[in-house]
């Protein structure tokens, strides 16, 4: 008997992967590969789409014949801000263009010229900054540096969104990767914001349909329902909004820690909002505040330092638990020590002080700082909404020193920590599917764990 899946490629920045999942949302194969970028015109590395295109389709035509496996489904979640253009013939015309590569600022002082005031503007569409890492801009930027191009583009899919196109043939936008930071939408209106429709832009962008759409078709003889594709941060959120019925922020940790709010009355960044409170759409089209910290990268700067400073190998850090003790010492008379390298904190000095013997008192300096730098973010991703709980996934949900720390300060809401180390994936299945996730989901697939926060002695 073969096995009824859906199959989820699921692309990073970094790695490519492959999954199956039978109905009961269990991984039941996985395979993996990485591309050595290539460079656009101007020499700068990016994503090696004809290579990525080619994997796509020889995996998942083996994977059709394979004996032990029915193919249901399929469906696509990738990193965002990122756009494939597309000919009359479904060629694409550029590079897939890294959204770190650097937009000319002339463009952008042009953008606000037309269409600011700055302020107004990011506020509306829920952006942080103007940059390659909207990809709306990438499109005034093609029509107005590269307008011959720009003549040639039928469609500008998003990469989620060209992955399904490469199965499907049919070209769809839908919300959660139009609602990234784009700076295409419009999240007072519910609609692009009018920039678009004065470049002309609605006319290479396709239809918008929800991202629980698929598409049912006859794909190499096989009846196959190929879904639009997902933006990976909404795929990750995906799982938590389907199964849990009270309102929650999930604290997504890894290089960015990002702070979801699904519930949010208030989507806007408002004047008390900093530069990294952003909006995200759920797969309805509804708004999501998120607010992101730069907590991994500092992390591990910072730890290479104390490594370095102690003469401990790379891998002490992990070995470090929680000690009440040593807290107790640090908070009696708190200073702070660590001047940060990627982050901002009015509270920092000037230089990183380091008044420890030992590497556990750094350490716990070190978490108790970061802690606090959390809280701000996720205080700030609540802002007036009344939420009780709060979900932790990603690198950080097995840091002990860190997870006490936050469940100390946040005792009045209940803190759990899940290893959703499918996240997106499974969120991309999750999307096309019709099985209801009821509140045992987490327990069973993301082995959820609630904490108790520890109790202050004398």
């Amino acid at each position: 008997m073969k096995t009824n899946v859906t199959a989820v490629f699921d692309i990073g920045k970094t790695n490519k992967k492959f999954f199956l999942f039978d109905k009961n949302f269990k991984e039941v194969h996985k395979e993996y590969i990485s591309f050595d970028e290539i460079v656009d015109e101007d020499g700068f590395p990016t994503e090696n789409l004809p290579a990525l295109q080619e994997w796509l389709k020889g995996v998942f035509d083996r994977i059709l014949e394979a004996k032990e496996f029915n193919v249901k489904a399929i469906n696509f979640s990738t990193y965002g801000a990122s756009f494939v253009h597309i000919d009359e013939n479904g060629k694409p015309l550029t590079p897939l263009y890294n959204y770190l590569k650097p937009l000319d600022q002339n463009i952008i002082d042009d953008f606000f010229m037309k269409y600011g005031p700055k302020e107004a503007f990011l506020k509306t569409t829920g952006c942080a900054d103007l940059s390659m890492l909207n990809s709306g801009l990438q499109l005034y930027w093609l029509k107005h540096k590269q307008p011959e191009v720009f003549k040639k583009i039928k469609y500008s899919l998003h990469l989620p969104q060209y992955l399904s196109y490469v199965f499907a043939g049919i070209p769809l936008s839908e919300y959660t990767s139009i609602g990234c930071h784009t700076a295409l939408w419009d999240y007072n209106k519910k609609d692009y914001h009018p920039w678009v429709y004065k470049e002309g832009l609605d006319q290479i962008l396709p239809p918008i349909v929800s991202t629980e759409t698929s598409i049912n078709m006859n794909y190499n003889g096989k009846r196959i329902k190929i879904g639009v594709g997902i933006h990976d941060s909404s795929a990750a959120l995906l799982p938590y909004v389907r199964s849990i019925r009270k309102k929650f922020v999930l604290v997504s940790t890894g290089t960015w820690s990002i702070v979801f709010n699904p519930f949010t009355q208030n989507p806007i960044a408002s004047a008390d909002d900093d530069g990294d409170t952003i909006n995200y759409m759920r797969i309805n089209g509804k708004p999501v505040k998120a607010t992101r910290l730069f907590l991994g990268n500092e992390y591990k700067v910072q730890v290479a330092k104390l490594d370095n400073y102690y003469g401990v190998n790379d891998e002490y850090h992990r070995t470090v638990k929680f000690d009440y003790g040593i807290y107790k010492d640090i908070i009696t008379n708190f200073k702070y020590c660590y001047n940060w390298e990627g982050l901002k904190d009015d509270n920092m000095p000037d230089t990183t002080q380091m008044p420890y013997d030992t590497y556990e008192y750094a350490y716990h300096q070190l978490m108790h700082e970061l802690v606090l730098l959390q809280i701000k973010s996720i205080e700030q991703a609540v802002g007036t909404d009344d939420i009780s709980r709060i979900y932790v996934d990603g690198g950080f949900s097995n840091n002990d020193v860190f997870i006490k720390l936050l469940s100390h300060s946040f005792r009045s809401k209940k803190l759990s920590t899940t290893d959703a180390s499918l996240g997106s994936a499974l969120g991309a299945a999750i999307s096309i599917s019709d099985t209801k996730l009821n509140s045992k989901f987490l327990k069973k697939n993301y082995a959820l764990k609630k904490h108790v926060p520890f109790i202050i002695g004398g």
